[in-house]
């Protein structure tokens, strides 16, 4: 049954091609967040905590860049998103390595918006491509693929901050997005199905409603979990003496994602959104009682890591379901705000309850107590929001 949605699902037009572009597409934008921070801390000789600096102001910058990128593809249509970030991003890591650090503090907000907004292509062209309830399958294959990108891009930043330097692992990012740039544009996946009617674009407030907000708060919810989940990682594999067993802790937590996204792609009728996320939050508390070697920490955390994929996935789906396709780009652009902020939130929060707690253990239980409240929010946002009008295509009315 798994294998035969899966094959389904590749058999497709334009699905297999599409997967495979998104895998690659992503790999260079996995791996600017550890570049950055090597090429800040070691490269410029700044710190950690100059390296976050940086990270926090392009963190903003793409939050802001999103939406907007997404506006422009609802307007003017992908390759013309396509030139203006592109051209920004690729421009931005080529001239980072010559910059000085205030220079690159300001510089790194800029690359942020014009950042190639990946993510939320993938998405808005899984959209376009596939119907029905083969969506889900879709989302959730997309899901497996940012996992396996993100498993890839960290790894080859490390790899070539460390054994040719800081500033080649700019520049050979540089390059990358603008091969993806290119790629994306020449392929130009779909953002609108054929038997879509598109439309006369509708007042935000119309499409931007509690449903759709209580789906933006899950993503949030989700990253911040997995963010807080990463320190609280790093600081109890520090304690026990093992932190150089991180990426293959790692890799196990990934292994666990994508396992759970496989089976959600798989099943005809899946979890509600908000409860995948409260099965997140709350398979994640109980790992403050794991005081052992880091594979025993890491497979305690894998029933948590199993609901990520599914959670991503679901988010992709229902903003599919709940905005019009004239404004599925911003919809999308606003998921990825979403998920950024997540990250931003997490990653601080649960650092705090680490350095300020008996044990680091108990950052498991700031992050998994971070998704029960998002879980908790969303579920009463959904419940007090009348049902949305469903975005209308051609099949729908033949």
């Amino acid at each position: 049954m798994l294998v035969e949605r899966y094959r389904r699902l590749l058999g497709m037009p334009g699905v297999r091609t599409l997967m495979i572009l998104m895998f690659f597409a992503r790999i260079p934008g996995s791996a600017t967040s550890m570049a950055l921070t090597l090429h800040v801390a070691i490269g410029l000789g700044h710190g950690y905590g100059a390296a976050g600096l940086v990270g926090a102001a392009a963190t903003v910058g793409i939050a802001i860049g999103a939406p907007l990128a997404g506006w422009v593809v609802d307007r003017y249509g992908l390759r013309t998103m396509l030139v203006i970030t592109t051209i920004g991003e690729a421009s931005f890591w080529v001239v980072a390595p010559w910059l000085s650090y205030p220079v690159l503090l300001v510089v790194g907000f800029v690359g942020g918006v014009f950042a190639v907004p990946t993510m939320s292509i993938g998405r808005q062209a899984v959209a376009a491509l596939v119907q029905g309830e083969q969506r889900r399958t879709a989302y959730s294959l997309d899901s497996i693929s940012v996992e396996l990108s993100f498993m890839i891009g960290p790894l080859a930043a490390v790899a070539l901050a460390t054994q040719v330097s800081t500033s080649t692992a700019l520049r050979v990012i540089g390059a990358g997005f603008a091969l993806v740039g290119v790629a994306l544009f020449i392929v130009n996946p779909p953002t609108r199905g054929d038997d879509e009617i598109v439309g006369e674009r509708p007042p935000r407030r119309e499409w931007l409603n509690g449903k759709l907000l209580a789906v933006l708060l899950v993503g949030l919810g989700a990253v911040f979990v997995l963010a807080g989940t990463e320190v609280t990682l790093v600081a109890v594999l520090r304690e026990h003496g093992q932190v150089e067993w991180t990426g293959a802790a790692t890799v196990i937590l990934c292994v666990a994602s994508v396992l759970g996204g496989l089976v959600h792609g798989a099943v005809r009728k899946s979890l509600p959104q908000v409860v995948l996320m409260a099965l997140l939050g709350a398979l994640t508390i109980p790992v403050l009682f794991v005081d052992s070697t880091w594979w025993v920490v890491a497979l305690a955390l894998g029933p948590a890591s199993a609901m990520c994929a599914p959670t991503i996935a679901a988010t992709g789906e229902q903003v599919s379901k709940l905005v019009p396709v004239v404004v599925r780009g911003e919809a999308t652009g606003l998921q990825s705000t979403a998920f950024t902020l997540g990250a931003a939130l997490g990653s601080p929060v649960v650092g705090f309850v680490v350095d300020h707690s008996g044990s680091p253990g108990w950052g498991f239980v700031g992050a998994g107590a971070g998704g029960l409240i998002v879980a908790a929010v969303a579920a009463v946002l959904i419940r007090r929001s009348p049902a949305p009008a469903q975005p209308i295509s051609a099949s729908a009315i033949s």
